[in-house]
């Protein structure tokens, strides 16, 4: 019988490691990049140049090269494909999400996909013409994100059901926000990704309970298009998590 690579040997010692005893198999990238515009939740999407599936729509990524991280590439590959500023795409806070390896996910070979999510506010409108194996790149509505390419549609569910768990227990709405935004802007975060409609004042209320989850800003305020006065505007407070959570409506009462 074969001794298995680093296990012991007939004589004792330790067999030699064979890295012919396994297949080999391709590491890939993938980015569920999303954001809140017009009041709609929307994810960057790009069009594929190049078989398999060939002008279908699919997240942005592409393969991990020899010396590269996968956070490395994940950056790489995003800003080659949408041509996005490179100093944007090397500032965006990146989250793993979590690795898709089912073995026949890609048709030309095995393909295992470290997936990332980006959660970012109003950002600009890719590059027309992609690069690398794209064909071009823009933001869509996630409700109109159909027939994705790969297993992208999977990849996408399971970012958008991330992001609204972490928005009841962790103050990640702001990131979809400017650095200076109303109570009601931070409201339609949360309203766009649950996909459900809250009480203002009780919303208000408990997000002025919960210490440090927002700062005001002195002397500031925004015309909203009401006939009442100007919106305080507020910016991100140190606060990583909400204590006690905000739950979605169908989880639990918002106070």
């Amino acid at each position: 019988m074969r001794a298995r690579p680093g296990g012991p040997d007939a004589g004792g010692g330790a067999a030699p490691y064979d890295p012919y005893a396994f297949a080999p198999f391709a590491v890939t990238v993938d980015l569920a990049v999303l954001t809140v515009r017009a009041g709609a939740l929307h994810v960057l999407l790009i069009r594929r140049g190049q078989e398999p599936y060939a002008g279908a729509w699919a997240l942005p990524g592409g393969f991990v090269l020899p010396r590269e991280s996968a956070e490395t590439a994940a950056r790489r590959e995003l800003a080659e494909e949408t041509g996005l500023p490179p100093e944007l795409v090397a500032a965006l806070h990146l989250e793993q999400l979590r690795t898709y390896s089912e073995p026949d996910r890609d048709p030309r070979m095995r393909v295992v996909s470290v997936a990332f999510t980006a959660l970012v506010p109003d950002m600009p409108d890719p590059a027309e013409a992609g690069g690398g194996d794209a064909d071009g790149a823009r933001w869509v509505p996630v409700g109109e994100a159909a027939e994705l390419a790969f297993d992208h549609g999977l990849i996408l569910a399971d970012a958008r059901q991330r992001v609204g768990s972490k928005l009841e227990y962790t103050c990640l709405a702001t990131a979809f926000c400017p650095p200076e935004f109303t109570l009601g802007e931070l409201q339609t975060v949360y309203e766009t990704v649950w996909g459900t409609t809250l009480d203002r004042p009780n919303f208000r209320r408990k997000v002025l309970a919960t210490p440090g989850f927002v700062q005001a800003v002195p002397g500031a305020a925004r015309l909203t298009g009401g006939r009442g006065k100007p919106a305080a505007l507020y910016r991100a407070g140190p606060a990583t998590t909400l204590h006690p959570p905000l739950l979605r409506p169908s989880e639990g009462p918002l106070l």
